[in-house]
């Protein structure tokens, strides 16, 4: 059974404050992959990467998601680029609804500050083409696009759709 709701997209999409505005409407706890990566290593992500690499990142990213795919009833919002490796977004998914939350990347890039996010300082076009790139990956493991203009539009989508396909479990 499929308690967990899973949120994937790109790097400043809204994952994180859709996360808060669910998991507050569901009665579930949010958890940040990223939040919970930096809070296991007691640094930043780009502290993690500057020091580390993004091999090193992505290794304590499967640790994560092993460890959240074996618990239930949490809203996990993920890093941009944890659905990249099988590895990592299978357990999640196995364990969840997979939302993806699919927001124009220009207008993304446009409108959110991408200081300190280490993957979004090659400039406009290297972030539209990461877009270009993993999109399919998104929409793969997806098993509902979420296209809605703001958060609390999401969040309601998410919410209908995670009471209807619960309530028929």
């Amino acid at each position: 059974m499929k308690h967990n709701v899973v949120l994937i997209g790109m790097m400043g999409c809204g994952k994180s404050t859709v996360g808060r505005i669910l998991a507050e409407r569901l009665g579930l706890e949010l958890i940040d992959t990223d939040q919970y990566i930096e809070k296991r290593e007691h640094r930043s992500i780009p502290d993690i990467f500057a020091a580390e690499g993004e091999v090193y990142f992505r290794e304590r990213e499967l640790e994560t998601a092993q460890a959240l795919g074996g618990r239930q009833n949490l809203v996990i919002a993920c890093g941009g680029g944890l659905p990249l490796r099988e590895d990592c977004i299978r357990p999640l998914a196995e364990s969840g609804l997979v939302f993806f939350l699919r927001r124009d990347p220009g207008e993304t890039y446009d409108s959110v500050s991408m200081t300190g996010l280490p993957l979004a300082q090659d400039g406009r076009n290297a972030f539209l083409a990461r877009f270009q790139q993993r999109e399919p990956v998104y929409r793969r493991w997806a098993d509902h696009i979420i296209e809605a203009r703001s958060a609390g539009e999401a969040a309601a989508q998410i919410s209908e759709i995670y009471y209807k396909e619960c309530s028929s479990l």
